[in-house]
């Protein structure tokens, strides 16, 4: 049997690689930059004991919300992260949701 076209064998390129991969061309529409909750407002501190605090950053499967989508800046997020982590050891948080 004889080989179809070259090297590649007739296959399609890779998507994004001259061809477009469906939609409609457009952009996204434009988002307004999410802001720090602890740099925009300096009294507010990152402390385990503020669960109120800490509940607001994590899902209700209990897992903590990524930087992306809470607009934290990144050493708020790590200290966030490290209050939520103390907040379990104590079990103010739980470290998953409860069975019902």
């Amino acid at each position: 049997m004889a080989r179809m076209g070259g090297p590649g064998g007739g296959r399609k390129p890779a998507p994004g690689r001259g061809e477009k991969k469906g939609g409609t061309g457009r952009r996204r529409a434009f988002q307004k930059r999410k802001v720090c909750r602890f740099c925009a407002d300096p009294k507010q501190e990152i402390d385990w004991k503020n669960v109120k605090v800490l509940k607001y950053f994590t899902t209700e499967r209990g897992k903590i919300i990524p930087r992306r989508i809470s607009g934290n800046c990144a050493l708020h997020q790590r200290k966030l992260t490290e209050a939520i982590h103390r907040a379990r050891m104590i079990a103010l948080l739980p470290f998953t949701a409860s069975q019902a």
